[in-house]
């Protein structure tokens, strides 16, 4: 017994090997590849393994031997010049010590500093930015209140230089204040704080890959990006709204070849949700066609879901069902080969695919769609649920089916589904539609009987309703019970779009009443004092209008801040009123304020007061639209070229006839008559006689535009023999300021055109309206009397008599 005992102390333990694999790990890499990790397979693994280490550390053993050598070699040169350093400053200070012995004795040394040529305020300078004086430096360290105050520079006079890429490190350091053993030099405290400050620092600014401060702050970010980190990363980028930040980090991750082997599914799914709430679906679709692409990627049906959900929102249908056919499909050959044979990624669609399908269906108004959705849902045995009648019921409301509304909302309730706050909205608006209004107002007391609560959308969608057809003061009871509820509009948004649904159904006592009401429960912002000015503006109410324009401009509060609507609004105001003066006003201040004009809107605003005498207006706007890059409207052009014809300004007219010919859109020549006989009032024939002359000089005569001019300005001269009636100029003074003489001698000469005829010159009623004198009769019956009839003499006497009371 003693003696096995003892054979068996004296036999040599077997010591264990150096390293060990971890076998967890290759395990779970097999079962990645769909392997099963029988043991025979795992003693070969772990055998490799365990040689390849050897050859690692062999490799890295030779390696190190070989620097260790150089180093040694640069140790001794190092030491050696050292030496020599040490022997020349030993020199210096024997020579330095000698000379002040000699000097006195008793005097204070005098310390030498810097180079003999430089002057005191440079070695003063090299003092404080190398940080050599004493009284700065305590125990050998750069003291904290130095780097604020450097930081504090750098931020204020240095900025253009950092260009905003500062580290915001006093916090660290304030924190860490108390930290015993604190370095500096570690930045983060963990991965979590890792990820928020890489996340925040991308978020900050508009940044992509290609930047080099991007691939810096990856870098300094000190993370792996396995998967775990760059759900995190995507996620916090996606709440931000860092949409383009997110695409940018995952692909610059992925795209590493060191981390090509981590992509991850999950974290492409990810993303697609995050461009989803971002509503980027060209994006999306580019992510999720790069995911059908890849074995490692291959999209599942929480993939499936998010993208479908995405072209859903955005209404891209036939894009929605080319991929559900994808779902059905086998994957390429390719793909599939390179996975397990068994793998099938064939997938049908569920009930929240078909439902992406109805929402799709919304805003291109495709009822049909939504009885195929209900037959392929009975076909695959699906049950649809609430969201799927309600999205039936929205469809079905933009396509002007208000029966099968009404239909979809009863086979809701018939097949248990309980109804929510966003299904009544969609029946309180299809009744508002049709003007239901006892049964909007019972259908969601219905709602609150029935215990479902309601939303802010609810109320506020009857409340709209009660205003539309003049119920203002019911509408603000509904206000109140919005007011209780949480997560709704606020009160300014809510009163603006009460506002708005009253003018649009013809209340504008209302919509002055429910602005009045307004001021005492909040504050209006600027959306609302935009509707009051579209009100006034457009019931010739322009006193009040400019009242609530200047009192905005003139308090300059936070929260009245005029907008470009504001200028706009306020400038419809003034043409239709017919205030040129105030209208050239909000122009100038328009201009000033930094906004430019909208040629969609503001064009036949601009071309009225030209023809009222701002001529400037117009001039400012085609040239401002010019510096900014733009085509300007065929509207400039046209008004312009005929205000530089009747002024006899031919060469400014070749000008605008060369620009014209290089835009990008064309006129005809029936356009260009029908300009010409509209403005035959103050453009002669002798002015287009001319400018058909001018044209010949054209260096773009060959165009379309100015060769159907060419033919127009023909097609007029050639078949005109006299001048038009009344033939005004607009560089000749105005009429207040004509002699009488020179009227006289134009009556003369049209009475005597007329006297072969025996008929008198009569003023027609759109230049009775020029002169100001629309409030004369015009007495169209050929079988009255000459003496009924106005002479010209008269007309102009009455009205010089009435321009003299004016004045």
């Amino acid at each position: 017994m003693d003696a096995s005992v003892v054979r068996f102390s004296q036999t040599p333990a077997r010591l264990p090997p150096e390293f060990e694999p971890d076998m967890e790990k290759i395990k779970r890499r097999l079962l990645k590849y769909d392997v099963v990790p029988t043991p025979k397979i795992l003693k070969n693994l772990r055998k490799k393994e365990i040689q390849k280490h050897n050859r690692r550390t062999k490799r890295q053993t030779e390696s190190s031997e070989a620097e260790t050598t150089e180093a040694q070699r640069q140790s001794t040169e190092e030491e050696a010049r050292f030496e020599t350093l040490k022997q020349e400053y030993k020199q210096f200070t024997r020579t330095t010590v000698s000379g002040n012995d000699r000097s006195g004795g008793g005097g204070e040394r005098s310390l030498i500093v810097g180079n003999p040529w430089e002057g005191i305020e440079r070695v003063r300078l090299k003092e404080l930015v190398g940080g050599v004086r004493r009284e700065e430096v305590s125990g050998g360290k750069t003291r904290k209140e130095n780097l604020k105050e450097l930081k504090k520079i750098l931020e204020q006079d240095l900025r253009w230089v950092l260009d905003d890429d500062v580290d915001d490190v006093e916090e660290e350091y304030s924190r860490n204040d108390d930290v015993v053993g604190f370095d500096p030099a570690k930045r983060w405290r963990n991965e979590g704080e890792a990820v928020r400050v890489l996340v925040d620092r991308l978020s900050s600014r508009e940044i992509t890959e290609k930047h080099w401060k991007f691939v810096r702050m990856m870098n300094q970010s000190g993370l792996q990006f396995n998967e775990d980190q760059m759900l995190k990363i995507v996620d916090r980028l996606g709440r931000k709204r860092s949409w383009k930040q997110a695409v940018a980090v995952v692909h610059w991750v992925y795209s590493d070849k060191k981390r090509k082997h981590l992509r991850s599914r999950f974290v492409y799914t990810k993303l697609l949700s995050v461009l989803g709430f971002a509503r980027r679906h060209e994006e999306a679709l580019q992510i999720f066609n790069q995911m059908l692409g890849d074995r490692q990627l291959y999209p599942d049906m929480a993939a499936y879901h998010s993208i479908t959900v995405t072209l859903g929102q955005a209404g891209f249908l036939k894009e929605l069902l080319k991929v559900i056919e994808r779902m059905r499909q086998k994957p390429t050959k390719l793909i599939k080969t390179l996975r397990q044979k068994n793998w099938d990624p064939v997938l049908e669609p569920d009930v929240v695919v078909y439902n992406s399908i109805l929402n799709a269906c919304v805003p291109s108004r495709q009822w049909k769609a939504v009885s195929w959705v209900f037959i392929e849902l009975r076909k695959n045995g699906l049950r649809p649920n609430g969201a799927t009648y309600g999205l039936a019921m929205e469809v079905m409301l933009e396509s002007g089916k208000y029966d099968r509304v009404y239909e979809f909302f009863r086979k809701m309730k018939s097949s248990g589904e309980a109804p929510k706050a966003i299904t009544y909205k969609v029946l309180v608006r299809a009744l508002w539609r049709e003007n239901k209004i006892e049964e909007a107002v019972e259908a969601v007391r219905d709602m609150e009987q029935k215990g479902v609560i309601g939303t802010g959308s609810v109320y506020y969608e009857l409340a709209c309703c009660l205003c539309s057809n003049g119920r203002w003061r019911e509408a603000m009871l509904e206000v109140g019970r919005m007011k209780r509820l949480e997560n709704c509009k606020p009160l300014e948004i809510t009163f603006t779009g009460l506002i708005a649904a009253s003018l649009n159904g013809g209340h504008v006592d209302d919509c002055m009443a429910i602005f009045q009401y307004m001021k005492d429960v909040c504050d209006p912002n600027i959306g609302t004092v935009n509707t009051m000015l579209r009100v006034y503006g457009r019931n010739d109410m322009f006193v009040e209008a400019q009242e609530l324009f200047e009192e905005v401009v003139r308090e300059k509060e936070t929260h009245l801040v005029p907008d470009e609507y504001t200028y706009s609004f306020m400038l419809e105001a003034s043409a239709r009123s017919l205030q040129w003066e105030y209208f050239e006003h909000v122009y100038q201040t328009m201009i000033l304020s930094g906004y430019q004009i909208d040629q969609t809107k503001h064009v036949p605003m601009l071309i009225e007061a030209s023809r009222a005498g701002k001529w400037s207006l117009i001039e400012h706007a085609f040239d401002a639209i010019l510096e900014d890059g733009e085509i300007p409207h065929p509207l400039f052009f046209t008004e312009m070229l005929c205000h530089a014809t009747a002024r006899g300004d031919y060469q400014r007219a070749i000008t605008l006839i060369n620009t014209v010919a290089l835009a990008s859109f064309q006129i005809s020549e029936e356009e260009w008559s029908d300009l010409f006989e509209e403005n035959q009032d103050w453009i002669t024939l002798e002015n287009l006689q001319k400018l058909s002359d001018y044209i010949l000089d054209c260096d773009y005569a060959s165009e379309p535009t100015v060769s159907n001019l060419s033919k127009s300005l023909k097609s007029l001269c050639g078949s005109s023999s006299t001048q038009p009636l009344l033939a005004i100029d607009v560089t000749t003074e105005s009429h207040s300021e004509k002699r009488e003489e020179d009227l006289l001698l134009h009556d003369t000469t049209m009475e005597e055109e007329t006297g072969a005829k025996g008929e008198a010159w009569e003023f027609t009623e759109t230049e009775l309206e020029t002169l100001g004198l629309e409030e004369l009769e015009i007495d169209d019956d050929e079988e009255s009397s000459d003496s009924d009839t106005l002479s010209v003499y008269d007309i102009l006497k009455e009205w010089e008599e009435s321009c003299e009371k004016e004045s």
